[in-house]
């Protein structure tokens, strides 16, 4: 018995698992937004598991390894395989539970700037164990997200990856900032659908940050919606992540891992651009990263 779980920024999932048979799941908040320590909102998460089923072991990934996580996993650095990656995990004893937390990668970007991640290498390495074909060769895998990772595996190895702070971007923009005006923000797809696509068109050009305001001033002078600006924004900043991405790695083919509803859309900005996709789901690719980590663990 035990049990699988991702810990990202704003969401906590974890799933109970007797082998490969999922029993239970239960999700809590995020590192970003804990009332409580990490310690005493991962025990509260797992209390029924240790009462009903005698959970003794958790296995978790993402920014439960941070410095505000559970337990601080120091990064693997690139080129960093499995062993590289399960090498560095740090191991905890919460009130009896042995939680062990795997690491993250750390690299080079292609703009020759550090970067770092905590979370998408379990998908990479999970995406890996899925489909062996892809361990060897080289191949650039995208994955979306707050902070999404363009990254280069080379037979097997992650070897590079630049951050974009897309996800993160578009929540501020279209939530704090006062480029959605607040009138007419109820939901409309077509409007939405509208705005991605102009905002696609605009990323094309580059110039970014003159672009953007163009959410404000098209709801001013042309009477768009909320709806419309929300799409462009989300098309504006897409688009320019799917440019600089392909342009920075070169890539003819991706491998894009995440959730369905966003990957949708980078695989038709992608597509739009002559890039070939692969898609594969996020979740899939965790839970086999973590089985992945938690049977190397047990081998070393």
């Amino acid at each position: 018995m035990i049990a699988f779980g991702d810990w990202g920024t704003s969401r906590l999932r974890l799933g109970l698992y007797d082998s490969d048979t999922l029993l239970e799941s239960v999700e809590g908040p995020g590192i970003g937004a804990l009332t409580v320590s990490p310690a005493e909102t991962l025990l509260g998460a797992v209390a029924s598991w240790r009462e009903r089923y005698g959970l003794s072991r958790v296995v978790l990934a993402g920014m439960a390894g941070s410095r505000t996580g559970v337990a601080e996993a120091p990064y693997a650095e690139c080129p960093a395989g499995v062993g590289d990656w399960a090498g560095k995990a740090a191991t905890v004893t919460l009130d009896g539970l042995s939680v062990e937390v795997a690491p993250g990668v750390a690299g080079t970007a292609p703009s020759g700037a550090p970067d770092v991640m905590r979370g998408e290498e379990t998908q990479v390495f999970g995406a890996l164990a899925l489909h062996p074909d892809l361990a060897e060769g080289e191949h650039v895998f995208v994955l979306p997200g707050t902070h999404g990772k363009w990254c280069q595996v080379r037979d097997g190895r992650i070897v590079g990856f630049q951050t974009f702070l897309t996800g993160e971007l578009f929540a501020l923009l279209s939530t704090r900032s006062s480029l959605l005006l607040g009138a007419d923000t109820a939901e409309n797809a077509e409007h939405e659908a509208a705005g991605f696509a102009h905002g696609l068109e605009r990323a094309r050009g580059g110039h970014l940050l003159s672009a953007l305001f163009e959410a404000r001033s098209a709801q001013l002078r042309e009477g768009r919606t909320g709806a419309w600006a929300r799409g462009f924004l989300s098309g504006l900043t897409i688009g320019t992540e799917a440019a600089e991405g392909a342009a920075a790695f070169k890539a003819q083919r991706v491998i894009l891992v995440g959730a369905s509803a966003l990957t949708e859309r980078y695989a038709a900005v992608l597509g739009a651009q002559s890039v070939e996709v692969i898609a594969l789901g996020g979740e899939v690719c965790v839970l086999a990263g973590l089985k992945r980590f938690a049977l190397t663990q047990r081998q070393a």
